[in-house]
């Protein structure tokens, strides 16, 4: 993974001159394209002031889980706790919201605006253990430029 093209092509889309929706859904499908252990890639933002988050764009198989209660699975986690969220083996979290069988791992970043999570990025893979330090400090760095379009 060269993590210096991977981040100058997402400036270059967050900076062009599309709506947040088509910036958001290019970068899902960017990173599902060239990251090869990123089978599922997705924004999750809160729901105004309720406590749940709201699916918004994403690359991959469709999921039920468009609506998660804030504590719910590891999404609703990280919308508590506000820290990154790395889950090697999905089978080993107690909450954990299955979204297909072939989901073996997960990682979730927030995304902060003045110092308030107002959402964040979820990767599946169906692969067990594949993320590193170097996806979790592209993915803060997604989110860096993510939260200034807010």
């Amino acid at each position: 993974m060269n993590t210096t093209i991977l981040k100058n092509a997402i400036l270059d889309i967050v900076e062009s001159n599309n709506t947040i929706s088509y910036k958001l859904q290019t970068i899902c499908d960017y990173l599902k394209t060239e990251i090869e252990h990123y089978d599922w890639v997705g924004f999750y933002f809160r729901n105004g002031e309720k406590e749940e988050l709201i699916l918004k764009e994403f690359a991959g198989e469709p999921t039920e889980h468009v609506v998660i209660p804030f504590g719910k699975g590891i999404c609703g986690q990280v919308a508590v706790s506000n820290k990154n969220f790395i889950v090697p083996d999905v089978s080993a979290q107690d909450n954990y919201i299955s979204c297909g069988w072939k989901i073996k791992s997960e990682i979730v970043i927030p995304i902060f605006v003045n110092g308030k999570n107002i959402g964040q990025i979820d990767i599946d893979s169906h692969l067990v253990n594949p993320f590193t330090s170097e996806d979790e400090q592209l993915l803060e760095f997604i989110c860096g430029e993510v939260s200034k379009l807010y």
